[in-house]
C-alpha cells in the first residue's frame, strides 16, 4: 500500500492550545506524522510519496472563498494588529446574538469561522492545510487509477472543517476534498467511513443534503463527547440527501465488540450503497489509552477492523484524522493498514 506524505505536514507548529481549562502543549502535534513514518518505514508497508500540488481549486469546491481567503491571511492580519501570541478565538456569534454580519477585526472574524477555543492558527497553517489536502488528493488519485488502496498521512486532519469553520485541528476537510474530487473525475456515488472517535461535524454538513456522498461516522455520543452539537442519530440529512448521513453515536467506554456491532451495521449501509471509492476517515483516537477520548479499543482491535473493512471489496483509501497517544499512534495505523492488507 502506498502512502503519500509531504514534510510541509509540519510547518503548522502552535505553541499550546486551550485543555481542562489550561494552556497546555497541543495534543495535535508534528510528533505523530514523525511516529507513524517510523512505523510505516519499519513495517515495509510499502513506498512512501510525496504529492503534487492540486492549487486551491478543489479547496474551493467544497470551501467558501471567504474562509479560505480568512485562513490563508489571518497570521499576518493578527501580526499587523499587534496582537500577542497566536490567532485563537475567545468570542462568537452565540445563540443570542447575529451571525450574519462578518466582523473586520481580527478577533471578530476569528470567531465567525471558528468552531471552538482549542485550535489556535500559527504561521504555517496554511501552508501545512495545504500539503495536508494534496495528500488526500494524491492517495485519492493513485486508488482511481490504480484500483489499489493507499494511505494519506494527513496533517492537519481535516473532518471538523465545515464549509465556513475551522476547529478540532482542522482547515480544510480532506475527506470532503478527496470526495468532491473523485466526483469532479466522473463517479458517481462515494462513501466516507469516519471511524474517529470524535463526530465528523464537517464531513455532515458539507453532504448533509446530497445523495452523490454517503457519509457514516461511529463516534462518542456527542451528549458527552466533542463536538458536543452534531452527530446524533437522528440526523439523517434532509432533501435529496435525506437517508444519505448515517450516525452512530456511541457511550463513554464503548469496547471493541460494541464499536464493531456499529462498523458492521456502517458496512452494511455501505454495501447496499454500492459506493465506486470508499474513503476512511482513519482516527485512531478510539485506542484505549487516547488523552482525549473514551473508548476502549486495544492496539490488536485495529488490525481486526482493518481486514473487516477490505471484505467490502471497494477501492479504498484511508486519511488520517485524529489519535493522540502519541507513542502507540504509529502502531495502531500500521496495524489498520496491514490488516486491510492481508485480508
Amino acid at each position: 500500500m502506498l502512502t503519500f506524505h509531504s514534510p510541509d505536514t509540519q510547518l503548522r507548529q502552535p505553541a499550546s492550545e486551550l485543555h481542562g481549562g489550561e494552556m497546555v502543549s497541543p495534543f495535535e502535534c508534528p510528533a505523530r506524522v514523525e511516529i507513524i513514518l517510523r512505523h510505516l518505514r519499519a513495517s515495509a508497508l510499502g513506498e512512501i510519496r510525496a504529492p503534487h500540488s492540486y492549487g486551491l481549486d478543489p479547496v474551493l469546491a467544497v470551501h467558501d472563498r471567504g474562509y479560505v481567503d480568512f485562513l490563508a491571511g489571518c497570521w499576518d492580519t493578527w501580526q499587523s494588529a499587534g496582537l500577542p501570541g497566536e490567532p485563537t478565538p475567545s468570542v462568537w456569534p452565540s445563540r443570542r446574538m447575529r451571525g450574519d454580519r462578518i466582523p473586520e477585526h481580527i478577533d471578530g472574524k476569528l470567531g465567525y469561522y471558528a468552531l471552538a477555543a482549542e485550535t489556535a492558527i500559527c504561521a504555517g497553517t496554511f501552508a501545512a492545510a495545504q500539503a495536508s489536502k494534496d495528500i488526500a488528493l494524491a492517495a485519492t488519485d493513485h486508488v482511481l487509477d490504480n484500483a489499489a488502496p493507499a494511505f494519506g498521512l494527513c496533517r492537519p486532519p481535516g473532518h471538523h472543517a465545515a464549509s465556513d469553520q475551522f476547529g478540532g485541528y482542522c482547515f480544510f476537510n480532506n475527506a470532503a476534498i478527496a470526495a468532491q474530487h473523485a466526483l469532479d473525475r466522473g463517479l458517481s456515488r462515494v462513501a466516507i467511513l469516519d471511524v474517529d472517535y470524535h463526530h465528523g461535524n464537517g464531513t455532515q454538513q458539507i453532504f448533509y443534503d446530497r445523495d452523490d456522498v454517503l457519509f457514516l461516522s461511529l463516534h462518542g455520543d456527542p451528549l458527552e463527547a466533542f463536538p458536543y452539537f452534531l452527530g446524533h442519530a437522528d440526523e439523517t440529512g434532509s432533501g435529496r440527501g435525506a437517508g444519505y448521513n448515517v450516525n452512530y453515536p456511541l457511550p463513554t467506554g464503548t469496547d471493541y465488540p460494541r464499536w464493531c456491532q456499529a462498523l458492521e451495521q456502517a458496512m452494511q449501509r455501505i454495501g447496499d450503497y454500492r459506493p465506486e471509492l470508499l474513503i476512511v476517515s482513519l482516527g485512531v483516537d478510539t485506542y484505549e489509552h487516547d488523552p482525549i477520548s473514551a473508548f476502549k479499543l486495544a492496539s490488536d482491535d485495529f488490525g481486526d477492523y482493518g481486514r473487516r473493512l477490505a471484505q467490502l471489496g471497494l477501492p479504498t483509501v484511508f486519511l488520517l484524522e485524529g489519535g493522540y497517544a502519541v507513542e502507540e499512534i504509529g502502531r495502531n495505523v500500521v496495524k489498520v493498514l496491514h490488516g486491510f492488507e492481508s485480508a
